[in-house]
């Protein structure tokens, strides 16, 4: 008797197996064909496959011809610059500046080299002014470029200046 009670027991046991693999197909089935419908759509083969978006490119305005290319950046040389720093009365700092200005085209270099007088003056001004600590490190050179920057944007009002281009710094 204990050996017919056991029976069925392990035939039990036996029955759940084959009916779990079943159900697991049953549940992982519809979670795969889900990831590669969801693959198919956020690639672009699924709306193109159904028709979405095509109407959209039928019924698009004829394309416009590309824009030009900006016109490429031309470079001002200018003059060298020496100045006296400001130290407060200790012995004088000198500071030597080769620089050259990157504005957009021809007619802002044309523009800039008519101004050069003024933006000489505003730059040596500005020089003049500065002390020697404010020149240290690079965040002092970066300084120094934008208010250079800022002052040829004034002085050369129509042209663009797009950057100041240091070729020497000389603080002595």
């Amino acid at each position: 008797m204990a050996k017919a009670a056991a029976a069925p027991a392990e035939g039990e046991e036996g029955a759940p197996k084959k009916g779990g693999r079943k159900k697991l197909i049953l549940l992982a089935l519809p979670v795969l064909l889900a990831g590669i419908g969801a693959g198919l759509w956020f690639s672009g083969i699924l709306p193109k496959l159904l028709g979405m978006g095509h109407h959209e490119e039928a019924h698009a305005a004829p394309a416009e011809p590309p824009p030009p290319p900006p016109p490429r950046p031309v470079f001002v040389q200018m003059p060298d610059i020496t100045a006296n720093l400001n130290a407060g009365g200790r012995r004088a700092v000198y500071i030597r500046l080769k620089s050259q200005l990157e504005v957009v085209g021809d007619p802002d270099a044309e523009a800039v080299r008519n101004s050069m007088p003024r933006l000489v003056d505003l730059f040596t001004t500005y020089l003049r002014d500065m002390r020697p600590e404010e020149m240290r490190g690079s965040a002092g050179t970066q300084r120094l470029r934008e208010e250079l920057m800022a002052r040829a944007a004034v002085a050369a009002h129509p042209a663009r200046v797009t950057d100041v281009l240091f070729q020497e710094i000389l603080v002595q």
